[in-house]
């Protein structure tokens, strides 16, 4: 229990400055913010295209996997 507490205290150490350096960045960059907020809103919906690709692609495997594990019982 110990170890779940610290490792939860390290995520959210790590999100907490992911975040602050991730504000940061956007106050103190060159381009033009608005060039900057769709440059980033590009970057984040290829990103949640990439983890849908990834999740249905894991499901597809794990499914294909549960079916052939009740087929053998």
């Amino acid at each position: 229990m110990r170890n779940m507490n610290r490792m939860f205290s390290f995520l959210a150490g790590a999100l907490a400055g992911a975040l602050v350096g991730a504000v940061t960045a956007l106050f103190l960059a060159p381009a033009s913010g608005e060039w900057l907020r769709e440059d980033a809103r590009a970057h984040w919906e290829y990103v949640l295209s990439e983890a849908e690709q990834a999740r249905t692609a894991r499901v597809t495997a794990l499914e294909t996997e549960f079916e052939q594990l009740t087929m053998v019982q």
